[in-house]
């Protein structure tokens, strides 16, 4: 089961960075175009920066759950590490519960906050905004599959073993 849930998060985060990665390019794109629309071209486009807006919350929203694939979030670990490793590791999967009801909660919450785009509509590109508003929810999705994934993977051992652990032996001289 940790095998399949660690090649699992592995693959799905995969797909997830390639969107960011995507989505990055695009933003730099867009941003790039909007400056060369300011001072070489002056055709005035009044959709650069909305565009570069949305891409940006979609790009960082995802991120997240690439963050959490890899354990790469900030956590504060002092008081953690004084403790027992039995009952280090029942809090820390204490934590990924609670981790995970935070994103679930965001992510049914999120649906109705996605819906509440619908009506709107971006002046500018005379759309809806639910897509736009969707990356909230989709990303508490994404957040929520990967947290369950690596808590299955850890099982609450990712301080004293962490799953990259290996690549940065490797990497060092």
């Amino acid at each position: 089961m940790r095998n399949w849930a660690e090649v699992t998060s592995a693959r799905i985060n995969t797909v997830v960075e390639a969107i960011v990665a995507a989505l990055m390019l695009a933003l730099v794109l867009d941003v790039w175009l909007g400056v060369m629309d300011r001072y070489y071209f002056h055709w005035q486009l009044p959709w650069p920066e909305v565009l570069a807006r949305y891409l940006m919350i979609w790009a960082a929203m995802l991120a997240v759950s690439s963050g959490v694939a890899r354990r790469d979030h900030i956590g504060l670990t002092a008081f953690i590490m004084a403790i027992p490793f039995k009952l280090r590791r029942a809090l820390l999967i204490c934590m990924d519960l609670l981790a995970l009801a935070l994103f679930l909660y965001v992510a049914w919450f999120g649906i109705g906050f996605a819906q509440s785009g619908a009506p709107r509509h971006a002046m500018i590109f005379g759309a809806s905004l639910a897509p736009f508003y969707a990356a909230i929810p989709a990303a508490a999705f994404m957040s929520s599959l990967q947290l369950v994934l690596v808590l299955l993977r850890d099982l609450g051992s990712h301080i004293d073993e962490p799953p990259f652990a290996d690549h940065l032996e490797e990497e060092l001289p």
